[in-house]
């Protein structure tokens, strides 16, 4: 993990307008300003488990090259998964496991 790399995809033009069409691919319940959402939340979703590290190789093989207008570096997919994980808790897909309700033990009379 390098916060330097992860500043520089917080701060790349390509990646925040890619991951705000994807918040606005997810529709207005998910926010009616999908530009505002992406600014405010910059710092997290650049901090992706995996992006920097990817961001950094593209920067090793293709000196000079912007990383986030490269769709190969960090995926579309990528940013879609980022972005619904980060989801208002009403909008997850993923429902968390409900624990299991123990048999009600009380004599039946």
């Amino acid at each position: 993990m390098t916060y330097l790399i992860q500043n520089e995809i917080a701060l790349n033009p390509a990646m925040n307008a890619r991951v705000a069409q994807a918040v606005a691919a997810e529709g207005t319940d998910f926010t009616d300003n999908p530009d505002s959402w992406t600014f405010n939340q910059r710092r997290f979703w650049a901090a992706a488990p995996g992006w920097d590290a990817a961001w950094e190789s593209y920067q090793v093989s293709s000196p000079g090259a912007d990383p986030g207008v490269n769709g190969g570096v960090i995926t579309d997919g990528m940013i879609l998964a980022q972005v619904q994980s980060m989801a208002p808790p009403s909008l997850r897909t993923v429902q968390e496991p409900q624990p299991e309700q123990e048999p009600d033990e009380t004599p039946k009379e």
